[in-house]
Parts: structure tokens; sequence; C-alpha cells
């Protein structure tokens, strides 16, 4: 079996599709960091598809990898001429594989950061784009501020700095393109972040006026930072997948990457030097993308936290094994709607009804296999973003929060440390320690978890909220959690 190539793909069963287009004749438009799986199941997906008829060939992408552990993925790009398998996997037990082809190039910045300087600062680069993830744009998880503390931030904002960062390595191609007058690239977050576009806009600003003041307000001016909405499970890649491709598909594929088949991108129009045309392959070009972000905040988002930690507690280590039990999906299709959507605003193009069953089918797919651990990691960061956001509109509009009050009453049971059935509990979370401690007073003192003011703001100090929260909390230590849910039928 050969490796996946260039020279392997004419070898490929005819059942996997390939580009359908010359890919020598494909140049970069468009510097990505952060090629991960995410990425390559989406942005370079969409690229691929506008590709294979025949548009967009000089919006080819070229990756760039800044920190050590992106080096392997460097020397499979290198091996693969950049090439990868992307499988949809069905519900039904149907795969769909296709080969990419929309990465024409990947550069390891740690080896060489002046060629990823020249190439950002090339003419012909026009799109700077990013999936770095929450943690890669720098900012302090309190203060919301750029975090200047980080010392690899501290290097680089030294005189004759070699840019070792994400930030450094854009504000010098940027510096470079005001100095050659060179209208600047447009930077393009598609991180799973709330207003990722602005998010970087403060971050990536405030770094450029901590090294150059002029230079950071040039930036500031001139450069286009557009919001996207992004969605599309995309589950870590396992040896279990390349083994399953190797052996449905006969590909030997280093770094394959699998995802649900749903996939949708909402990105504002706001671009320096031109975009590809995403329209005509499904993305939702739109002027504000605040009512879409919501959407996905308030009713995806906030429903895998609604089935994970009450899933858990009963015993389900996946999110399909939850959803496919009545009494759960009834529960997230009840948030959903009588809690989660009246916070939100019109979503034109959108029909919110088959929305919420789309994401209740989502959530099912047992090909996915979607792991409760992973999303019950990180709650300090989650729920106050995405859920007491819904309880704090629905308090002062005289809406229903039950269900909300039980989410975040579940989530404190699970911080515990212990399951239903008495075992341990492995709790992922920059506040592990501090909320296990809290967490150990939930009998004793059923406000203990929501007297943390940090993380919940003053509504321990509204009565609603709490006698709902302590009324799910002591059924889930009396009763468990399949009982509450009942309740809140």
């Amino acid at each position: 079996m050969p490796a996946l190539n260039n020279a392997a793909l004419k070898d490929i069963d005819a059942a996997v599709a390939t580009p359908g287009y010359d890919r020598s004749q494909v140049t970069p438009g468009i510097v990505h960091f952060g090629v991960g799986g995410f990425h390559r199941a989406h942005q370079a997906m969409y690229l691929d598809a506008l590709m294979n008829e025949h548009k967009a060939l000089d919006w080819g992408i070229c990756g760039v990898g800044v920190l050590p552990g992106d080096r392997k993925m460097a020397e499979v790009m290198d091996a693969q001429d950049c090439l990868y398998t992307l499988v949809l996997k069905h519900a039904d037990g149907t795969y769909e594989p296709r080969v990419i082809g929309s990465i024409v190039d990947y550069k390891f910045a740690p080896d060489d950061p002046e060629d990823v300087i020249e190439t950002m600062a090339a003419e012909t680069t026009r799109i700077v784009s990013l999936t770095v993830t929450e943690g890669g744009y720098n900012f302090h998880h309190v203060t919301g501020e750029f975090d200047f503390d980080n010392p690899d931030v501290a290097q680089d904002l030294k005189d004759g700095a070699t840019p070792k960062t994400t930030f450094g390595l854009v504000t010098e191609a940027l510096r470079r393109r005001r100095e050659r007058n060179l209208t600047p690239f447009t930077l393009m977050s598609c991180d799973n972040i709330q207003g990722n576009g602005d998010v970087a806009k403060k971050m990536f600003t405030a770094f450029a006026k901590a090294k150059d003041a002029e230079l950071g307000a040039w930036i500031t001016e001139h450069v286009q930072f557009p919001n996207s909405m992004v969605d599309r499970i995309t589950p870590v890649t396992t040896d279990a997948d390349r083994a399953e491709i190797a052996e449905r598909f006969d590909i030997e594929d280093a770094w394959p990457v699998v995802c649900e088949p749903f996939t949708q991108w909402v990105l504002e129009d706001h671009f320096n030097l031109g975009r590809p045309p995403y329209e005509d392959v499904g993305v939702q070009i739109v002027d504000d993308v605040m009512p879409y972000e919501l959407m996905k905040l308030r009713l995806l988002n906030a429903s895998h936290q609604a089935l994970t930690y009450f899933g858990y507690l009963a015993g389900y280590r996946y999110a399909h094994e939850v959803c496919q039990d009545e009494l759960f999906a009834d529960f997230l299709m009840d948030y959903m709607t009588r809690e989660g959507q009246p916070t939100l605003r019109p979503v034109p193009g959108v029909d919110l009804e088959d929305y919420k069953r789309t994401l209740i089918e989502r959530f099912s797919n047992p090909e996915i296999r979607d792991t409760l651990a992973r999303l019950c990691a990180e709650s300090s960061d989650r729920i106050p973003k995405w859920l007491l956001p819904v309880i704090r509109e629905q308090l002062e509009a005289g809406g229903e929060i039950q269900r909300s009050a039980a989410v975040v009453a579940s989530w404190a049971r699970y911080a515990e440390g212990v399951d239903e059935a008495g075992e341990p509990i492995e709790i992922v979370d920059r506040l592990a320690d501090e909320l296990k401690t809290i967490a150990a007073r939930n009998r004793d003192q059923p406000t203990a978890f929501i007297e943390n003011r940090e993380l919940f703001g003053d509504l321990v100090d509204n009565e609603r909220f709490v006698a709902a929260y302590t009324d799910a909390l002591a059924r889930l230590h009396q009763q468990g959690a399949r009982a509450t849910l009942e309740a809140l039928r």
C-alpha cells in the first residue's frame, strides 16, 4: 500500500474522491496558523470544494506551525505533499472519504522564521487565518487583557528579537508590508471563541502597540479582523482511525481527519484584499455574525454542558449514548426551546426548529464517539460564557430557568469527583483543585459552589435561581441524575 502523496493519487480507489483540479496550478493566497484537525475538516475543506469547481486556485493555503509539537505535522505534510484524507462519518455507519488538496505548502516557523515572515509579507498573501485555540490568543482568563507576562511574548518584544510567537511573526510581516507600501492582509480568526475577530484584533494590536506604537496604530486603522462562527465536531485522530482508513480505503495516511457530516461557517464580509467566493460552497456571508454566534453558544455549546455532567454521573461516557436516551434528549430539547431560544435575536436564514432537531441528531451520531470527558473539561471557562448569560437574561425577563439552574447543579455535583456508582472522576479544569475543595462542601452548605463570585457573579443573591439550583442539587444527592431530570419534565 503506497503512502499518500501526489504520485499515489492516480492509484487511489475510485470510491475515494480526489482533487479534481491540477494542484500544480494552485498558488498560495492564504497563510494559516494552526493546521490541526478542525482546520483541515473545515476551512481547508471549503477551499478544496471551491477548487473542485475550478475556482479560487489562487487562494491555496500555506500552513504554518509555531509550537514544538507542530514539527510532527510538518513532517507529515512534507512526506504527503500536504495531502490528507478527510472522512465524514455518518450516523448510519456510512463513511464518506475524500482526499483534500487545498493546502499546498507547510512551514515550521522555529526552523525558518524569516521564510514565514516573508511569505506573509509577499503581495500574493491576502489573508492570514488562525485556528490556534483559545489559549493561542494569550489573554488573561480573569481580566481578558493581553498577557504580557508570557515569557515568549516578552522575548519577542525585545529590540532585535527573532520572532517566536504568532504575534511576533504576524506583526513583523505587517511592518514590512507597511514599509513596502503594500495593503495589509486580512487577519481572519476561525477559532471557536465568541467574537473571535474582535478578540484577535484586541490581542494582536496590544502586542503591536507594545512593540511599536506607531505600527500598532496603523494596524488598528488598516487591518480587517472579520468575526466568524464555525461549527463541525472533529474528534482527535487516533491510531484506530489510521488503521481503519488503511483497511477500508487502502490509503496509508499518517494524519487523516475524521468528522461529522454537518458543517457550518458564518463569516463577516470584511476583507482588505478580497476573499475566495466562499458563498458558492455553502458559507453564509453576513454583515454581523453575532446572532449566529449566540445561537451556537446558547443552543449547541450550552446543550453540550446540559448533557455532559448529568450523563457522566448516570454512568454514560459518550455523547451519543446520552442523546439516544429519550429522557436526556427531551431534557435538551426543553432547555433549548424554553430557556435558550428565548434569549436569541432573530437569526436570518436559519430555521431554529430544524437547527434544534439537527443538534440532537448530531449529538446522537455513534460514529463520532465524542467523549463526555472532553465535554466536561474546562467547565470554569465554558459555563460562565455559554450558560450563565442565558440564566441572567431569563431572570431579567421573568422566563424559565429551572433547567439551566439544574445544569449548574450537575456541574457542582460532578466537581465532587465521584459518580453515582462511586467511581472517581478526573476533573480537568484550570481551577480543578479549587472547584473540588468547594464542591466537597455541597451537602453541608448547598450554596457553597455558587458563592464563587469570580465564576457566578451575583447569581447567589437571586432567590429564584438559588431555589432552583439547591432543589436540583438536593435531588442529585438524594435520587440521582435520572430522577432529577424526571422531575424537570
